[in-house]
């Protein structure tokens, strides 16, 4: 059952019967130029905070003390950020997508300052929850908004954007937390939400009032909302809390987990006996979303446990410095991100847009069979090829698996679907850097998280090797999956208008 002929989810003799949608009007390109742009920089400081904050967390800690609640400054962020996204996509499809973003930027200035003016670090923990809910909404209405101006076959002009800016502030962020880290404040990482807040604030008010609606008179599944709240919060905590702040067989992990099934299930009956659930069961129903985020978010979990455990492994297995693992780093999302342009663009042009990107991910995957064979003997321009390989292979599933999820789903749904995407691809993530910590930790039989320090994995090569092997190999089997999900996905003709699909 495709979205386009699926039926309301509204039950007959519902108070809500849905509403047609206000008249499209035809939006010229450069119309839909400034309404991407009234998006882009949402997006620009979603990306920058998550990791502007990093390089002053050293800082923080000599200033407010309580130094081992510092990871927490990153993770309470982390976790209620991918709680906070199913919502932010179901209201959006509910009120529409400039009430919604609006309500995301300003809580995100509210703990940005809130965590500027932080007097201690349990304050500056709640502002950054805060903070986390706010950013929940910024990046996955700046995507449902492109996807409400310009038909599946013509996001691949406007995608680039999108792109570029994302990319440019992730990569910013770190230099720019150290600058004011060390030449004006640690404080200045979080007033800067407040300036981008306001001109963000500006141009969704102004640049998106020619924005389509396409919002239906729903209710909000409250009672859904709690219950996914608290099952992935409690989730998020048993990934970042097992095996640093407690051992994952404590009776604090294996309880939370435990508690955490009984949300999940408690879910899934609410989704299954709701009248207007939270996440529509057409939604889950359609093979093309399942399968869709299901490439989307294992595929890019593998990536983001690459970014965060490879700098390790060229630290303690190859023995480059920090500063030489970091611009490899970069080889890696550079060719990540200027593939996925490529790929959105020959999606834009061809009818068989799976072909391109089935091809270049099994190159991605030899690449990283290759890599895990010669892990502790690789050269360094091998190694740069290598993960330039990995970089282009896998960029084109990214935007092709998002847009045939924009392809299946209505308009009126498509905050729903992108959201639940967004959601999934951050609770795999956080799922996959726990299992790859776990593995390095075991390997070396120790505790803590290793991540922070390779000294520990320096002083013991062979263990090291061992365990990054192994992640290796998980991380294959992730990208494995994922391109079999890919490969099952219905091909659906990419549409060239908006026009019906209300």
């Amino acid at each position: 059952m495709t979205a386009d002929s699926r039926a309301d989810n509204n039950p007959p003799g519902s108070r809500t019967a849905p509403a047609a949608a206000s008249p499209r009007p035809n939006l010229t390109h450069r119309e839909i130029l400034w309404i991407v742009f009234g998006v882009l920089v949402p997006v620009l400081m979603a990306s920058l905070d998550q990791t502007i904050v990093a390089t002053t967390l050293p800082t923080i800690g000599r200033d407010l003390g309580e130094v081992h609640y510092l990871p927490w400054v990153v993770a309470i962020y982390l976790l209620t950020m991918t709680a906070a996204t199913p919502l932010y996509g179901r209201l959006s499809d509910i009120k529409g997508r400039q009430f919604t973003l609006v309500i995301s930027i300003v809580i995100f200035m509210a703990g940005g300052i809130a965590s500027a003016l932080a007097p201690s670090m349990t304050w500056l923990i709640a502002a950054r929850a805060i903070q986390g809910i706010g950013n929940g909404g910024l990046v996955s209405q700046a995507m449902t908004v492109l996807g409400d101006v310009a038909s599946p076959k013509e996001r691949a002009r406007y995608y680039t954007y999108f792109s570029i800016t994302y990319t440019t502030a992730g990569g910013i962020g770190p230099a720019l937390g150290g600058i004011f880290a060390e030449y004006i404040h640690w404080r200045a990482s979080f007033w800067i939400a407040a300036p981008l807040g306001l001109l963000s604030l500006i141009l969704a008010l102004t640049l998106l009032r020619k924005l389509p609606r396409n919002e239906r008179p729903r209710k909000l599944d409250f009672l859904g909302a709690i219950l996914i709240v608290l099952a992935s919060s409690t989730t998020m905590f048993v990934l970042n809390a097992g095996g640093k702040a407690f051992p994952w067989t404590s009776m604090q992990i294996l309880g939370s987990a435990a508690i955490s099934l009984v949300f999940w299930y408690l879910f899934a009956r609410r989704i299954l006996t709701a009248d207007e659930p939270l996440i529509p069961l057409g939604i889950l129903r359609d093979p093309i979303v399942r399968l869709a985020t299901t490439t989307n978010a294992v595929g890019w979990a593998s990536i983001i446990a690459l970014n965060i455990y490879l700098p390790l492994y060229l630290q303690s297995v190859l023995g480059m410095s920090p500063a030489s693992a970091g611009l490899h780093l970069m080889v890696l999302m550079v060719t990540v991100n200027s593939s996925a342009l490529v790929g959105a663009q020959i999606a834009a042009r061809v009818v068989h847009y799976k072909t391109y990107p089935m091809a270049t991910m099994l190159v991605c995957i030899a690449a990283l069979i290759y890599m895990a064979w010669r892990l502790d003997r690789v050269g360094t321009w091998e190694l740069e090829i290598l993960l330039a390989i990995i970089g282009i292979g896998f960029g084109p599933i990214a935007p092709i698996s998002t847009v045939a999820t924009q392809n299946a789903v209505r308009l009126s749904e498509m905050g729903t679907a992108l959201s639940m995407m967004s959601f999934s691809r951050s609770l795999v993530a956080s799922m996959l850097i726990a299992a790859v910590g776990a593995v390095i930790v075991n390997a070396l039989g120790s505790s803590g998280d290793v991540r922070a320090d390779a000294s520990a994995l320096m002083a013991n090569r062979e263990a090291a090797i061992f365990a990054f092997r192994i992640m290796f190999v998980i991380t294959i089997a992730c990208l494995g999956l994922a391109l079999f999900a890919f490969w099952r996905m219905e091909e659906k003709p990419l549409l060239n208008s908006n026009e019906g699909r209300g």
